[in-house]
């Protein structure tokens, strides 16, 4: 498993340098392909106007053809500026609960990302994460690249470094952190990648041990893979794409591509823990397509008269492949 893991790795990882803009732009409209970009959020007026702002500079507005031909915010209940900002910013916005209004919306990112193709056109859907700071265009643009111009390629993941502390906090996207260069790892982000879904992957689906960042959320994906595929509705909806998607085209079919430093909010140790549970279930139903004895996870926090207990639901549902909705199927027929 070892050398398959290392020849993947030699066939598959790609720098977004490898591949200029202008090739892709060839590539694509010799091809006739196009690109939808959808930003999930959730309360954040402080990041997604500058993410949008960037990718219609670099991709969308300049001259000749545009390599991202729709660039969407899928709003999932923001109470702050998030939708106005967006909008300002020239991105389509659209709220999560305008989607498949017959269907009561579920909370949870992969329940947006779910909902968001039946609100794009684009032959490659390209998922980026709206809190991110500091953001480069090459996100889009290194991990479009491979589906742009391999028509074998059909998933492909951005590989970064994540740095935690706040020593990092001025480094622009692409830029590799003193220390990291060197291979140090310490004060990387990434804990439950690294605690949780790095071990399960390793265990379970040695093919994957390749990818760097399993659960980043920047990704493109053919359409036509994604509609085939289940969403977790929850924060193991990218753990699930992916041992998904290995199933179904074959680990050649999977990249991934360097696009430097992804530099955003990180979550308390709480909040990683329920997430880390989501991981969990998401990967023990795809062993066993079981269900757990006790879909919750009580966590302790210190109170006045000592540790008070919390429990909190795990994510449990799964959203079907988006080629079995009704909605779906007629408008792609459409």
């Amino acid at each position: 498993m070892l050398e398959e893991v290392e020849r993947w790795l030699a066939a598959r990882s790609w720098s977004a340098a490898d591949r200029p803009l202008d090739q892709l732009l060839s590539a694509k409209g010799a091809a006739g392909t196009t690109v939808s970009v959808v930003l999930p959020a959730l309360d954040e007026e402080a990041t997604v106007g500058a993410i949008v702002e960037v990718i219609r500079r670099d991709l969308m507005d300049g001259p000749g053809t545009p390599l991202v031909d729709e660039l969407i915010v899928i709003d999932s209940g923001s109470t702050d500026r998030t939708a106005e900002v967006a909008a300002k910013a020239g991105a389509r916005v659209v709220h999560r609960d305008e989607i498949l209004p017959r269907l009561p919306a579920l909370p949870g990112k992969g329940e947006v990302l779910w909902r968001s193709l039946l609100v794009t056109d684009g032959d490659i859907v390209c998922f980026v994460d709206a809190d991110l700071r500091d953001f480069s265009s090459t996100f889009v643009s290194g991990i479009v690249g491979p589906l742009l111009t391999d028509p074998d390629v059909h998933f492909v993941k951005a590989m970064y470094d994540r740095p935690l502390g706040p020593e990092f906090g001025a480094l622009a996207s692409g830029a590799v952190p003193t220390g990291l260069a060197s291979g140090k790892t310490h004060g990387q982000g990434g804990r439950v990648t690294e605690l949780v879904a790095r071990p399960l992957l390793n265990l379970h689906w040695p093919q994957l041990a390749g990818f760097v960042q399993p659960l980043g959320g920047e990704y493109a994906v053919r359409r036509e893979l994604l509609e085939r595929l289940p969403f977790p509705v929850g924060y193991g909806v990218e753990l699930g794409l992916l041992v998904d998607a290995l199933h179904t085209v074959g680990l050649d079919a999977l990249g991934q591509v360097d696009v430097g430093v992804r530099l955003h909010r990180h979550q308390d140790g709480q909040a990683l823990g329920r997430m880390a549970a989501a991981i969990y279930r998401t990967a023990l139903l795809r062993l066993s397509r079981g269900h757990l004895v006790r879909p919750e996870l009580t966590q302790f926090e210190r109170g006045p008269d000592g540790f008070v207990p919390h429990t909190y639901a795990v994510d449990t549902e799964e959203r079907p492949p988006m080629r079995d909705i009704e909605e779906y199927a007629r408008r792609r027929v459409a």
